[in-house]
């Protein structure tokens, strides 16, 4: 990084060319790759959209965020100065568009927004949603944590976005646990371009560039040029797959999806039974009101080698389990996944101690979460009869 552009110039036409192909995918008209994560990515588009207001003349406060959001969602609106206000959803699980107009008024700086949203369902609306916003002078945001659900298919241009990030540690191959490294690229329509970050990988002539000279710029967001290795792996699985390969992906995590939805969904409690996109939600009432949890569940599934779906998330959904099966499941894998989940389902009403006291084949058993909570132990300590010293020998 702290070299002369003209030394990197393979590395510098890796950037350049991946910013071109995620504003196809995105339907934007310029990217940044600097973020660092999905996080991050969404308050680099806050602090775009909070720039050009200002540029206006314009100070607005309110950013929209539905319940089915992501919890980074107002999070990042209040990192950067915003206040959040919830937008419920309708009976279907969409945006209801009722409450949605009771909000947006002339301090409506942003609605943030997911789709397919996290229940998994498409916003049918979301052209009028857009309109809606776009009307009262504000910014439409999209959250790209569920664009494996619409590649090749649609973008977020085309339903009326003005920023979206991605998520390249999640729909395009990165790491996604253990921490990272992450890398969440923004996108943005043409008139928001001079608010990218800088400086910006561009290309002049037969050179590539990196160009600080945007007087309107938030400035740089990360250090360098963003998490280069993972910027690679996602240009390669790009140029790999390309459009006919990237629109199987978003095929395969719907079908794989609505698989796993119609096997599972007669042993839970369905609250969406529409047709779903990339994932799914169920609800583990039924096993509540027999004394039987969500989490007691989730605990049970180690015992088969199979680490748990999220949990309670979204929250407008009472014992919550989000199923995102991804594309690169086979059927035997998801047949084995849905046995379990049935047998375990059985197992509440037949046999609820075995999922209560679970799990039993970890290495630590269950733990007191409320003293974990509440007393957390943060590092290693010894026992005391551990480290008594051995009494002397005289020789």
């Amino acid at each position: 990084p702290y070299q002369p552009s003209e030394t990197v110039q393979g590395a510098l036409e890796l950037l350049y060319n991946l910013q071109e192909e995620l504003a196809v995918i995105t339907g934007m008209d310029a990217v940044t790759l600097q973020p660092s994560a999905g996080a991050q990515g969404e308050w680099t588009g806050l602090m775009m959209v909070k720039a050009y207001h200002e540029q206006k003349g314009e100070v607005r406060k309110k950013v929209l965020v539905p319940d089915s959001a992501h919890g980074t969602n107002p999070a990042s609106a209040s990192v950067a100065g915003f206040k959040t206000v919830t937008i419920p959803s309708n009976e279907n699980g969409l945006v209801n568009l009722d409450e949605l107009k009771k909000h947006v008024d002339s301090d409506t700086a942003a609605l943030m927004l997911t789709n397919p949203n996290t229940l998994g369902l498409f916003e049918q609306e979301i052209a009028e949603i857009a309109a809606v916003v776009h009307e009262a002078g504000g910014l439409l945001y999209y959250d790209g944590a569920n664009a494996n659900a619409i590649l090749g298919k649609t973008t977020p241009g085309s339903m009326g976005f003005d920023i979206v990030h991605l998520n390249l540690h999640k729909t395009f191959t990165g790491p996604h646990g253990g921490g990272g490294p992450g890398a969440g690229p923004v996108g943005v329509k043409e008139f928001l371009l001079p608010y990218l970050p800088v400086p910006r990988v561009e290309k002049d002539g037969d050179k590539f560039v990196l160009n600080s000279n945007y007087p309107l710029s938030i400035g740089r967001v990360k250090g360098y040029h963003g998490n280069f290795g993972i910027l690679v792996r996602a240009y390669t699985y790009i140029r790999t797959l390309g459009p006919i390969g990237l629109r199987e992906v978003s095929e395969g995590a719907v079908l794989h999806a609505n698989y796993l939805r119609k096997r599972l969904e007669p042993y839970f409690d369905a609250p969406y039974s529409q047709i779903c996109k990339h994932e799914f939600v169920l609800s583990g009432s039924r096993q509540k009101k027999l004394g039987v949890r969500t989490l007691d569940m989730a605990k049970r599934l180690l015992d088969f080698g199979y680490h748990p779906p999220t949990i309670y998330f979204p929250l407008n959904v009472e014992e919550c389990l989000m199923i995102e099966p991804t594309e690169t499941e086979s059927k035997e894998t998801m047949d084995a996944f849905a046995d379990v989940m049935i047998q375990i389902a059985k197992e509440v009403e037949e046999n609820p101690g075995i999922v209560l006291e679970a799990p039993h084949t970890t290495v630590i058993g269950r733990l007191d979460e409320v003293q974990a909570a509440r007393q957390p132990i943060l590092r290693y300590k010894k026992e005391e009869s551990a480290v008594k010293e051995k009494e002397p020998v005289n020789v």
